[in-house]
């Protein structure tokens, strides 16, 4: 499968900025499952300096630096990447194959295995995602028996989530609480990937945030709008013996060729799309534009 992704961001600022700089994480990843075709990036004002690299969680940004005066801050993103179909099937029959207990896993865990090390910087909490309550670890431990296979285990975890939360736009933001999102069983895909994360990880497995898109289908005889998708979010565990395997908890799903990956991180903030510094008074207004479009091979 081939898409054509297109992803929009602006700011429009209340009082003039005389400087800004910004990261854009915006360019999807390349590897073996998927295959980045082409990628660009257009910038209003034009940037006085712009640099790219590669992040320690193997993460592009863009670094992008505006001397020129402005009120308003534009960042366009097009990307064309591959979904390798095969690829992704077959590393999902693998996953499912997959015999490594919860019990065996943190045995593992807790010897040193080269292949495991960099696993285990996903065990530890974050500004964004502490450790939870005793009540959240509770949660998780109805689903992560001692002896249970650790894939069905987090594959039945996903789907208490789906059936215990209820997706609601507008609830929360970027600074809402684990607990909140919690207690209320509401939020959207981004607080969903976290609170698996900050559960997991409670427990002793390593859980990584993963950011991306998903086309929105339009419901029957309705027409797509363009600009309607958005980003979205969802959590991977590591398996030892296997690697990471990725669950949508927003879904009920194991991400397929459906899903365009970004990037990973220990949480939203290190995977933000875009985020920066300003000189100014005064607030700000964003807007986001997204477009995620099947195209033919």
């Amino acid at each position: 499968m081939i898409y054509e992704i297109y992803h929009e961001t602006t700011f429009d600022y209340a009082a003039l900025v005389t400087f800004s700089h910004n990261i854009a994480r915006l360019k999807p990843k390349d590897f073996a499952t998927q295959k980045l075709l082409e990628y660009s990036l257009k910038i209003e004002p034009t940037p006085y300096e712009m640099s790219e690299f590669v992040d320690y969680f193997e993460n592009t940004n863009n670094f992008m630096l505006i001397r020129e005066a402005h009120t308003s801050l534009k960042v366009v993103a097009t990307s064309k990447v591959h979904r390798v179909e095969e690829e992704i099937n077959k590393q999902i029959k693998n996953l499912k194959n997959v015999s490594i207990t919860v019990s065996e896993a943190k045995q593992r865990l807790n010897k040193y295995y080269k292949d495991d090390v960099l696993a285990k910087l996903f065990l530890f909490e974050t500004e964004s995602i502490p450790m939870p309550s005793n009540e959240i670890k509770a949660y998780a431990l109805e689903s992560f028996q001692e002896n249970r296979n650790l894939f069905e285990a987090t594959n039945e975890f996903m789907g208490r989530i789906f059936n215990d939360f209820s997706f609601v736009s507008g609830f929360t933001d970027i600074t809402t609480p684990i607990e909140t999102v919690f207690k209320e069983k509401k939020g959207v895909c981004q607080d969903f990937a976290q609170f698996a994360i900050s559960a997991l990880r409670s427990i002793g497995i390593p859980t990584r945030y993963v950011s991306g898109y998903i086309q929105t289908i339009p419901a029957e005889g309705k027409e797509k709008l363009f600009g309607a998708d958005a980003s979205h979010a969802w959590f991977s565990v590591y398996i030892p013996t296997f690697g990471w395997a990725c669950f949508d908890p927003t879904n009920n799903k194991i991400p397929n060729e459906e899903y365009i990956i970004l990037g990973y991180g220990r949480d939203y903030l290190d995977i933000a799309p875009l985020k920066g510094v300003v000189q100014s008074s005064g607030g700000s207004n964003l807007k986001v534009k997204v477009n995620v479009e099947a195209i033919k091979e």
